[in-house]
């Protein structure tokens, strides 16, 4: 692996981009955690293309494509993240991560989304993280990367929490364990890679430290304490994620319509 030198208080991306048994689950089962009344992930977004192909009329913008999945090879894992990480605890809920005030924000808006940044963890309590996420009158973190302990996300199913995670910089969350809608939502909205641990890492690591996560290999680097740790691999929710969600990778893989060139 090449050597990699130490990030400054910027993060900077490298490469383009126990157990609760009512929230956390296994990323590594994505396939069979996302079925839809026994219907697979696959077979929805076929579903999906069909009803769109046909509601679709001749004169519609949406021009259908082909129901069938491209090859694995068109889509490029990103393979390194490099940055500062930011500890968290357990039973990190969605109203600490992005307190339910915020959500009359749309994410489709520029701008909206960009002000979810500024918001991000701002439910946290302050006596326990006296360091502030995203700096006062700042819409972006130095924090690039997330680790926390078990059950990170649970509480409602807003989607603005990884939306608002994603928009403030975040690209990486290692986690013990996820609440299952939590995880869901980061694959659908492509806005983070909510990564598993082997360990507990937030014993291990300090609010500050400078991290690598090399996907590939499902490994994290802590520079300052010159440690690696085992990930757990990111299967098949990798490819979604990396298309940008769930909608733009079915497009990619020509399961659903796709809009065609404005004249």
């Amino acid at each position: 692996m090449a050597a990699i030198t130490a990030a400054s208080s910027s993060s900077s991306l490298t490469t383009v981009r126990k157990q609760n048994p009512n929230y956390a689950f296994h990323s590594n089962s994505f396939n069979q955690n996302l079925r839809i009344s026994g219907t697979s992930f696959t077979e929805t977004l076929l579903n999906l293309s069909i009803s769109l192909s046909k509601s679709s009329s001749s004169s519609s913008r949406i021009t259908p494509v082909s129901a069938t999945t491209s090859d694995d090879s068109s889509f490029t894992a990103a393979t390194s993240f490099h940055g500062i990480c930011y500890v968290l605890g357990e039973n990190i809920d969605t109203d600490q991560i992005i307190p339910a005030e915020y959500l009359t924000l749309v994410p489709s808006k520029p701008e909206e989304y960009k002000k979810l940044g500024s918001f991000a963890l701002i439910g946290l309590p302050t006596d326990k993280y006296p360091t502030r996420f995203v700096e006062k009158d700042q819409f972006k973190s130095k924090y690039s990367i997330i680790i926390a302990g078990d059950n990170f996300g649970c509480g409602s199913s807003r989607e603005h929490a990884p939306v608002a995670l994603g928009a403030a910089g975040v690209t990486v969350v290692v986690a013990e364990l996820y609440a299952r809608i939590f995880f869901r939502n980061s694959v659908a909205t492509g806005e983070v890679y909510p990564l598993e641990s082997e360990g507990r890492l937030v014993d291990e690591c300090t609010t500050g430290d400078v991290i690598t996560i090399e996907l590939g290999e499902s490994l994290l680097i802590n520079h300052t304490t010159g440690k690696e740790y085992k990930l757990k691999p990111i299967g098949d929710a990798g490819p979604v994620i990396e298309a940008g969600g769930i909608f733009a990778y079915a497009r990619k893989a020509g399961m659903i319509p796709t809009l065609a060139p404005s004249s």
